[in-house]
């Protein structure tokens, strides 16, 4: 059987049992998350943070604001819905709905960065450094709107602030395979959808946090607290619980957890 016949079955088989397979284009040679921001002399600080030190704030649904000691401000799944107070440096967006992307971004943003290949020529590629932070995707599959795979229509996005790599899963419908987890790297928080329809089943997104293996795991994209508590309730057996009374968290390589946990930010 030849290549092309090889990843039709696969894809076949695949929708048969209704999930989108990573795809091949999707893996990547990229050695994974290194800290490398680290050894950089950082900009001149202007937000009250140490340089070691990084502030998340889920402000709703997959949207969180990133803020960094030299000053650089990323919003995740930028859209026109859901939007942080402030305008960012860096919007990273995903295709699957319009509460992930944004039509009409502010201008004012200095980088725009889709999740996916807006021309359709494949896989988005990301990698960029901007002040103190570098911004780097790993592409992944969403099932289309006709229940087919769209290849390539979603990213995690890896941002690495001094020596913390934090990954955001965007709207994962599927496992992770060995290079995506190879282009990952060592993942210290991860941010992760628990909704379990619209993105990967509660029980297969489970077995994505065991395998990344975060000190940090901070759930997003739940619809009424029913969702969220659902998902725990799988948890509880696993790891610690910890449910934060402000949806902001400032976060360190020192202050993280000594084995992984769970940690409950309120939002929407």
């Amino acid at each position: 059987m030849n290549l092309s016949r090889t990843f039709g079955l696969l894809a076949f088989v695949a929708a048969a049992f209704g999930f989108a397979p990573a795809s091949v284009h999707a893996q990547s040679e990229e050695p994974g998350c290194r800290p490398e921001m680290a050894s950089l002399k950082l900009p001149i600080q202007r937000i009250n943070l140490a340089k070691d030190e990084v502030r998340l704030t889920f402000v709703g649904h997959a949207t969180f604001l990133i803020e960094t000691p030299g000053g650089m401000k990323i919003a995740t799944d930028y859209n026109d819905y859901v939007r942080p107070p402030v305008t960012p440096d860096i919007a990273t967006m995903n295709k699957a709905h319009s509460t992930h992307n944004s039509r009409s971004p502010d201008p004012a943003i200095k980088r725009v960065l889709p999740g996916w290949d807006v021309s359709g020529q494949g896989a988005a590629k990301h990698d960029v450094t901007l002040g103190d932070v570098r911004v780097r995707n790993v592409p992944t599959n969403i099932r289309s709107y006709d229940g087919g795979t769209d290849y390539d229509g979603n990213s995690i996005f890896v941002f690495e602030i001094g020596e913390l790599c934090i990954a955001h899963l965007g709207h994962l419908h599927h496992p992770l395979e060995p290079g995506h987890l190879r282009a990952l790297g060592r993942v210290d928080i991860v941010l992760f959808p628990v909704d379990g329809s619209y993105t990967l089943d509660q029980d297969g997104m489970l077995e994505v946090l065991k395998t990344v293996q975060a000190r940090v795991m901070i759930p997003m994209h739940f619809f009424g607290g029913g969702t969220l508590n659902r998902f725990l309730a799988r948890t509880q057996d696993l790891w610690p619980v910890e449910r934060r009374g402000q949806s902001t968290i400032t976060l360190s390589k020192a202050t993280l957890p000594a084995k992984p946990t769970m940690i409950v930010l309120p939002g929407h």
